[in-house]
């Protein structure tokens, strides 16, 4: 388990907005160079394997920023980590009949 701050740039970035309705993401794939203003995440336990679970806000040539939950398909052109282990309680995510979504075991809600 681990937490990270993330900055640098990427040369194409996919990212979305949960939809909370219809309980899925809607994705923007852009192709364009940008720099990464923040990006910060965790590394959980999903199904047994860890997963990570991380949001990124990006600026443009313009200034414009956008971002959203960062999905894996984002090409990352230079990038600094800072990772920190987490140790104790394994942290567990687990599907959330409320939400749709996986979320840590203690956070999880059921109907």
């Amino acid at each position: 388990m681990a937490r990270f701050f993330v900055v640098g740039a990427v040369s194409s970035a996919t990212f979305g907005v949960y939809d909370q309705k219809q309980h899925v993401y809607v994705t923007i794939k852009e192709e364009a160079p940008f720099e990464i203003v923040t990006c910060t995440g965790n590394v959980s336990i999903v199904d047994g394997k860890p997963a990570v679970h991380s949001h990124i806000v990006l600026s443009d040539t313009n200034g414009k920023l956008s971002g959203g939950h960062l999905f894996s398909d984002t090409i990352i052109f230079a990038g600094e980590i800072d990772l920190q282990e987490l140790t104790g309680k394994p942290l567990v995510r687990v599907y959330d009949n409320s939400t749709g979504l996986m979320l840590w075991k203690s956070n999880a809600r059921e109907k």
